[in-house]
């Protein structure tokens, strides 16, 4: 299983494309969440209020989690399986013309076999050496076919899988803290603030690391995009 799965990836780059997917999502779903929270937040520290129900907090952020994991799922699935339709269709119109120059070559090889003939200077070895050569080709066309296919459909359900998960996860992460107490108070926000400081930080040192860019830039650049919607939904909702 584990040789199958290193070939698909050869074949189709899905590891790639799964990580790239993974953190964009994951980072999606975390400002998502983001923006509930801080609305909640604020609406405490405006009204006074010293708690709120975290089921209230909870089923919201799990609602919207939900939603994000469904559409992720589903959407990916559809679009990566268009593009790997399109690749297929691609590849198809690759093979018919390498079909088309090996008929040709067969054509050639077919003249010289007759010229071969009518000169008596080809023995039995020499014509099943050709016979295998013509053979084989096509057979091995099949096999490339169908591990092309394989190979897609494989890719198409962990990408898709990916992008699904991973809003839902980014999502999950920030609502820990509210599991663990039936009345979310100020220190319960904080908490959930700073999970998803540690998230974005890891986030920016695991882009940093497989990018080979500076890991400070990256988690500064994450940084800044987290700052900027809390300003924003500071401003709005006040």
């Amino acid at each position: 299983m584990i040789e199958k799965v290193r070939t698909y990836a050869k074949i189709t780059d899905f590891f790639s494309i799964a990580r790239r997917y993974f953190v964009n999502n994951f980072y999606d779903g975390m400002l998502t969440i983001l923006g509930i929270i801080l609305g909640f937040f604020i609406s405490i520290i405006r009204g006074n209020h010293l708690s709120i129900d975290s089921y209230l907090i909870l089923l919201t952020g799990l609602a919207t989690s939900i939603s994000m994991f469904v559409s992720g799922l589903s959407g990916s699935y559809i679009s990566e399986r268009a593009e790997l339709r399109k690749l297929k269709l691609e590849l198809d119109r690759a093979m018919v013309f390498v079909e088309e120059q090996k008929k040709n070559e067969e054509e050639i090889d077919f003249e010289y076999k007759e010229i071969e003939k009518a000169m008596i200077t080809m023995n039995l070895d020499k014509k099943l050496l050709r016979k295998r050569r013509i053979r084989n080709p096509k057979k091995n066309q099949k096999r490339v076919r169908t591990l092309q296919k394989k190979a897609e459909r494989f890719a198409t359900i962990v990408v898709s899988l990916v992008n699904g998960s991973a809003p839902f996860l980014g999502g999950l992460f920030p609502l820990f803290p509210f599991f663990f107490t039936e009345k979310a108070n100020f220190h319960t926000f904080i908490f959930s603030f700073i999970i998803i400081f540690i998230c974005i930080v890891m986030l920016g040192s695991f882009i940093g690391f497989i990018s080979k860019e500076s890991i400070s830039k990256n988690i500064i650049q994450m940084l800044a995009a987290f700052s900027i919607t809390m300003i924003i939904s500071i401003l709005l909702l006040n």
